[in-house]
């Protein structure tokens, strides 16, 4: 198993230092997302995915990122209202990072490294080549809402293609089957 991600220092949405220690003992779904990608639309899956969720024990995390073709582009206050006016996002946000490329934030770098390989692998990657891009080599990070599953002790368990939506069978089943699993 990977080391915990729980002590990696981060900055929440409003800049405030922070980290995931107070989410120990939590299932956590952490997210690159972006206000301007054509993924964009999960917010309101993921946001319908917490509401029912959370008194089980998930959190979903979000980690604006403008690593792909600067869909992210605004600044933290602004995506912080993007995404309370636009899908009523009520899951925390922390600061944009980067999630790809030198400047990759510590977290990323660790996720990325825990689980090498994605579920759900295969048709985005052919739709953004298709689209005329080339998508990250593995194991980076392939686009905006790429997901990553944390089981209650801070271990990645599981990582999910950006186009695995929150209603994903394999999404909603890896997620209900760490919600049972003792701390």
């Amino acid at each position: 198993m990977s080391h915990s991600v729980y002590n990696i220092p981060l900055n929440n949405i409003q800049g405030q230092a922070t980290d995931l220690n107070q989410y120990q003992g939590k299932v956590l779904l952490l997210v690159n997302v972006a206000s301007k990608c054509g993924l964009t639309p999960q917010y309101e899956g993921l946001e319908s995915l917490y509401q029912a969720k959370k008194q089980d024990g998930l959190e979903i995390l979000g980690f604006p990122a403008n690593n792909f073709l600067e869909q992210e582009p605004g600044s933290n206050e602004e995506i912080q209202q993007f995404c309370a006016l636009t899908y009523n996002v009520s899951f925390p946000l922390f600061n944009k990072i980067s999630v790809a490329g030198e400047d990759k934030h510590p977290l990323y770098d660790t996720l990325i490294h825990a689980i090498p390989e994605r579920i759900g692998e295969g048709k985005w990657w052919k739709d953004l080549e298709d689209y005329g891009l080339t998508p990250n080599a593995k194991p980076e990070v392939l686009w905006n809402f790429e997901k990553f599953l944390i089981n209650k002790k801070g271990e990645v368990v599981a990582r999910f293609a950006p186009d695995i939506t929150a209603d994903d069978p394999r999404l909603v089943a890896a997620i209900e089957n760490e919600l049972k699993q003792s701390a």
